[in-house]
């Protein structure tokens, strides 16, 4: 029986045209429209996502427009992405071997060498998606096995490669921040994810993703405040906050992103009380605090810094795709109408916003799909 979606949107009476347009209209302008997007093609046959505030191309980007291309069926545009990333990104020696370099600039140099766990959980999965729909090719197309290849490298790095270190804690499944921290992101936490790869990596590592997805879910409820429902962007793996790169600010850029990764595990598994408390305790807090979309930083109690939130189209737009968590809740509504409002936003800082608009509107089409 194929799967069904929640069209949240034709709940509130929008036509599946006014949305099939819409997703098309965010698709074109991301990869194609001369001024606004930040996908670019290259002369030998690959492309890359910019982020345009820091002018490189990293694996969040690069896997999130491997998702994109998967979703909407551009075979073309997700073999180019993944031509570039293994051939300036994939790491073929020393201890970070198997691994993807977190930040190359646009010509491949590489900015850092180790990776960021974030953009190969995002490679494997759309890579599996990938094989699911299209079928597999010749190498590196042979999508299925690659996802395989990378995941096996994510849990067995210490004893695949002298010197290196596991992306996934063993002894409580939770995913690191980088291979060499004993700390984690929430926002990496992506426990719908590790259902599937429980179904779909190297079979004596099964076990493992089906412990890692319940673990995470768990980890996601006690990292956010009970009363503010927010995350920091890094915690302990007690779900205390840590502070690293910024001082002070705890709720920032990388921690937005729980929010929509709650309404999408709600959205293929169904979510629990728990995380619907987390989404309308959020919703409420900006809904009741906040004016329009003039977010600041914040800490996790809600206590307001004095730096305005670097990516506030990407607040409101997960913030609206957590309401596939907690439909029914008091303001998922209005976040839900907001989203729909909001556009996409222009300039310097538009690669991190609108890539969370895109998944953000995908999913509350009902039209982020899983592929068997």
């Amino acid at each position: 029986m194929p799967r069904e979606y929640t069209n949240l949107f034709a709940k509130l009476g929008i036509t599946q045209e006014e949305i099939d347009k819409k997703i098309e209209n965010v698709f074109q302008t991301i990869f194609f429209d001369p001024s606004e997007r930040f996908y670019f093609e290259t002369d030998n046959g690959m492309g890359y996502m910019l982020d345009t505030g820091n002018i490189d191309a990293r694996t969040e980007g690069m896997s999130y427009g491997m998702m994109m291309a998967v979703q909407m069926d551009r075979k073309d545009i997700f073999d180019r992405l993944w031509l570039f990333s293994k051939t300036y990104m994939y790491q073929k020696d020393g201890i970070y071997k198997g691994y993807f370099a977190w930040s190359v600039k646009p010509d491949g140099t590489h900015n850092a060498e180790g990776p960021a766990p974030d953009g190969e959980e995002y490679f494997a999965m759309a890579l599996f998606f990938a094989g699911a729909r299209w079928g597999d090719g010749k190498e590196p197309f042979n999508y299925t096995q690659q996802a395989r290849d990378i995941l096996r490298h994510c849990l067995h790095q210490d004893t695949l490669v002298k010197g290196g270190r596991a992306m996934w804690d063993p002894e409580n499944g939770y995913i690191r921040f980088v291979p060499e921290a004993d700390y984690s992101d929430p926002s990496y936490h992506l426990p719908h994810f590790y259902q599937l790869f429980a179904e779909r990596a190297d079979e004596g590592d099964r076990e493992f993703w089906k412990k890692a997805a319940a673990a995470s879910r768990r980890y996601i409820v006690k990292s956010c405040h009970p009363k503010t429902g927010m995350a920091s962007e890094y915690a302990e793996y007690d779900g205390t906050p840590k502070l690293l790169f910024r001082k002070k600010m705890q709720f920032y850029s990388d921690a937005y992103r729980v929010a929509m990764n709650i309404g999408l595990d709600a959205s293929w598994f169904g979510g629990s009380p728990e995380t619907a408390a987390i989404i309308q305790n959020l919703q409420a807090f900006f809904r009741e605090n906040v004016q329009g979309e003039q977010y600041m930083s914040y800490n996790i109690d809600g206590t307001v810094l004095d730096e305005p939130a670097m990516h506030p189209v990407a607040i409101t737009a997960t913030l609206a795709a957590g309401s596939l968590a907690a439909p029914e809740g008091k303001y998922a509504e209005s976040w839900l109408r907001q989203f729909w409002e909001l556009p996409l936003r222009i300039g310097n800082r538009r690669y991190y916003d609108n890539c969370l608009y895109f998944f953000s509107l995908l999913m509350l089409s009902g039209r982020y799909h899983i592929f068997e």
